[in-house]
């Protein structure tokens, strides 16, 4: 019972991660997407958009590693891409998160929690940089069908969302190209700014 106790405990706490809100609207501009609806979605992806994996994927692994990588936000809050400021302490505040969180499960569930978020950052397995590259994909998508919402209200220019996205190419040169031709109509549709 304590084992099961452990594991209750834990999945009664990531119900927080619906509080925890991006900057990304939904595709219909009517709010802004929590983050257990992004890893939900970024898992769907996952096995969708397999087949424009360049390499071989462990898809289980990586859908693992999608649901588990923004667990940490649930008390270090979800850090804006473009916010220079916020970005410089994020490692730090996550990895406190990230201890905190998984040292409710036993210890096996505890390690491979921690081993799946770590390598979900360091981005050097070809699952890393698939899941890594679905991480980037979606809030493109979100921010292209939401007419640009997010994006014109931060003031973002069409250079720093292919700068940030540019790791999509490391996993998939197929979605990659796809997300520079979205960025070419954005542009030409007024949805961001053109640099």
């Amino acid at each position: 019972m304590d084992k099961l106790r452990q594991q209750i405990s834990f999945i009664v706490e990531i119900d927080k991660l619906k509080n925890i809100y991006r900057q990304s609207y939904l595709t219909d501009g009517s709010r802004h997407e929590n983050d257990a609806e992004h890893s939900w979605h970024l898992a769907v992806m996952a096995f969708i958009l397999a087949e424009y994996a360049d390499e071989k994927v462990d898809l289980l692994k990586v859908i693992k590693m999608v649901l588990v990588h923004d667990l940490v936000e649930i008390d270090a809050g979800d850090t804006y891409c473009y916010d220079e400021r916020a970005m410089r302490d994020k490692k730090e505040r996550e990895e406190k998160c990230a201890k905190r969180l998984f040292s409710m499960l036993p210890d096996e569930q505890r390690n491979e929690m921690y081993e799946l978020w770590e390598e979900f950052e360091r981005m050097e397995t070809p699952e890393a940089r698939y899941a890594a590259a679905l991480d980037r994909l979606q809030p493109v998508l979100l921010n292209y069908f939401s007419g640009g919402k997010s994006w014109n209200e931060h003031g973002i220019y069409v250079d720093q969302v292919l700068n940030r996205n540019g790791r999509i190419k490391d996993s998939s040169q197929k979605l990659w190209e796809f997300v520079e031709s979205l960025l070419h109509d954005a542009v030409e549709k007024g949805y961001l700014k053109k640099s």
